[in-house]
């Protein structure tokens, strides 16, 4: 292999991270307003937010960022999956600590199946919202777009719910790996701290599984 692929797959290993990355903190918020719903069953907390978020110019504009994010993450993910099946006929005298995690193995794999799963629920949610009709609901702080209550009406649907809860589990299995992957594509792999990378790694994962999981759970089964 040249010098040239060499450098470019590393440089794409980099961008893609990089993008995993920030796209991680796209999930932390999601997930924290998301929770909302739980924690107020009028939806009036869910509905300021997601009043906000739409309504934010800022926000609005690094939607764009992050739909952008999400593109370059995918693709270099597959270009990196292919030259990797290509040069699979040579083998490596000591595998890299990422190609001994179980989950990476199948990395393409959960990236395919969460791609079509977030198609689906681009539709059900983002399409909707944006280009769809959905009712005013007035509280004592103002008038919002009801989009909690397209949340609860969707997660009162149980195969909805099923097909939801197993791709969070496979973005959690995704999450596992990419995280403590990342770290070592930057150059961040030190004995000292990749310890710590990998465990941090697997609690964020676990806990923005549980977070998600919670919501459509505690929707169908209590509101």
């Amino acid at each position: 292999m040249s010098k040239t692929v060499t450098y470019s797959s590393v440089a794409k290993k980099i961008i893609m991270s990089l993008a995993g990355l920030f796209l991680t903190s796209f999930l932390v918020v999601h997930l924290l307003i998301n929770l909302l719903i739980l924690f107020d069953k009028s939806l009036e907390l869910f509905n300021q937010a997601a009043h906000f978020m739409a309504t934010n110019p800022l926000i609005q504009t690094f939607q764009y960022v992050l739909f952008f994010g999400f593109i370059l993450h995918i693709i270099l993910g597959v270009v990196l999956q292919i030259q990797n099946w290509v040069a699979r006929p040579v083998r490596y005298e000591r595998k890299g600590s990422s190609e001994q995690s179980y989950f990476s193995k199948f990395m393409i794999h959960t990236g395919a199946i969460i791609f079509i799963f977030l198609i689906i629920h681009f539709a059900n949610f983002f399409v909707k919202a944006k280009f769809g009709h959905i009712d005013s609901i007035t509280y004592d702080s103002g008038t919002y777009e009801n989009l909690g209550q397209l949340v609860v009406m969707l997660f009162s649907d149980g195969g909805y719910v099923i097909f939801y809860v197993i791709a969070i589990l496979l973005l959690g299995f995704h999450l596992e790996h990419g995280f403590q992957s990342a770290f070592q594509s930057l150059g961040l792999n030190h004995s000292r701290y990749t310890p710590f990378i990998k465990g941090l790694g697997t609690v964020f994962s676990i806990l923005v599984t549980l977070g998600f999981i919670a919501i459509p759970l505690v929707i169908y089964f209590s509101f």
